[in-house]
């Protein structure tokens, strides 16, 4: 293979009329340098020094995920994780469903600032419905994945003092029950596994002896292993931190003991817990995995998580989302897409769907109405017919009332005249009465 100048590339690029991308000349050209010694000193020995400086100057950002049900001593382990006391207000465990609460900090070790940002699940595993008890969490993670991704699509980006909410590491505390997950435990961690890196850590681990704690892990990695859950396993590729590496993945799960309580110990004082029948040191590693999982976490592979966070998960939400937009590398011919071209078929796309929806409901709109219209008829004819019943009835009942009136006028007119003629006969009686009577008198008047 032979060397490619720099100056040759466009040139290559161009009169060849090849597919061949920049990063395959870039490699021709790397594997093609001629290796050359210098004959004094330079200065560019000094890039480490510079990006040490540049970073402790900007400072770093680390943020913790801990998940697990009330009880587990999840703000005790931070504390003790830190050496500090984190100042919040205390969780409330009376919700309906589960609340995520991030709580942001500003930690300084010698000339080293850290933005520490801790997010508890508050009410994990408390509801007794529990179906739908990661999908807080799983929001969570997105929206922060989100809110990065649209300012990596802003025109005026301002990702140099970006505050990155992003999860850089998930530490799922599990309980000592010492006999198996919970359904809730791997369905959790399955939704979980492809968004964030998860260590899983046994907590309370003095509530369990020593041999039940060494079945309990086994039996954990085996449940992982056999449901498919993809925990972080930390990277063995670097020589300077491989051996410890492979050595902790062995340890896997970690079994922890959070305590800010310091106990005299001999002549030293130590963080540790008071027992009636003896006493846990949490720096103890024949008591508990705390320093190991301090060591893994904070110590050696902290950037090496965030990294992860970058370079694996947050480009696999990414790489999602522009597809769904329709964003692709390239066509079916390989080549290049341009960001003009997709973003003009994409308005079109959605100008055409737009249209299409519009149609649709012009014409949704022109069936309701006609819809309304023939109901509108049909009640107006109801009505009409209800009108004409009524009419009908009443004039049934008017020529009823009048065929009665008249029947009773007849009535009344006969029951006059029958009224008029008995007042006759009777005035007729009368007068017939009293002229016999003149007649009786007067015959008796002749007697005498």
């Amino acid at each position: 293979m032979y060397p490619v100048p720099v100056a040759g590339v466009r040139e290559l690029l161009v009169t060849s009329g090849s597919t061949m991308a920049a990063a395959e000349v870039a490699r021709q050209m790397s594997e093609g340098a001629r290796n050359l010694s210098l004959s004094g000193h330079v200065g560019f020995d000094s890039m480490p020094d510079q990006l040490v400086n540049k970073s402790v100057c900007q400072g770093f950002c680390f943020n913790i995920l801990c998940v697990g049900e009330t009880g587990l001593g999840k703000s005790t382990l931070m504390d003790t994780l830190f050496n500090t006391r984190f100042e919040g207000d205390p969780a409330v465990h009376n919700q309906p469903g589960v609340h995520i609460k991030s709580n942001n900090y500003e930690l300084q070790e010698s000339n080293v600032r850290l933005k520490l940002s801790i997010v508890n699940s508050m009410g994990f595993g408390d509801q007794i419905n529990k179906e739908e008890s990661y999908k807080s969490i799983v929001e969570f993670i997105d929206a922060q994945f989100e809110a990065y991704l649209q300012e990596e699509l802003k025109i005026k980006r301002t990702l140099h003092n970006y505050h990155d909410s992003r999860i850089h590491v998930c530490l799922y505390f599990i309980a000592p029950t010492g006999h198996s997950l919970k359904s809730l435990d791997l369905v959790t961690m399955k939704k979980l596994d492809s968004k964030v890196n998860i260590i899983p850590i046994i907590a309370k681990a003095d509530s369990i002896s020593k041999n039940e704690l060494q079945k309990f892990k086994i039996k954990i990695m085996s449940e992982l292993v056999s449901n498919g859950v993809q925990i972080y396993q930390f990277p063995t590729d670097d020589e300077t931190v491989a051996e410890i590496n492979g050595t902790m993945n062995a340890h896997l799960p970690f079994a922890v003991v959070g305590s800010t309580e310091e106990i005299k110990i001999g002549n030293k004082m130590m963080k540790a817990r008071q027992y009636p029948w003896g006493t846990v040191q949490v720096e103890n590693e024949n008591h508990c995995d705390f320093v190991k999982l301090r060591e893994m976490l904070i110590r050696v592979n902290m950037e090496d998580l965030r990294e992860q966070t970058h370079t694996r998960h947050y480009e696999l939400y990414r790489r999602c989302k522009l597809e769904e937009m329709g964003f692709k590398d390239t066509d079916p011919d390989n080549k290049p897409f341009s960001l003009q071209e997709t973003y003009e078929a994409k308005r079109n796309e959605f100008l055409g769907e737009l249209q299409k929806k519009e149609e649709e409901m012009r014409q949704m709109f022109v069936m309701r109405v006609k819809e309304k219209e023939s109901e509108l008829k049909e009640a107006e004819k109801e009505l009409h017919d209800k009108f004409d019943r009524l009419k009908k009835l009443h004039q049934d009942e008017k020529k009823k009332l009048e065929d009665k009136k008249k029947s009773l006028d007849d009535e009344i007119n006969a029951f006059k005249q029958r009224k008029t003629a008995a007042e006759l006969l009777q005035s007729q009686a009368q007068q017939s009465g009293s002229q016999q009577t003149l007649k009786r008198e007067k015959e008796r008047k002749n007697f005498f």
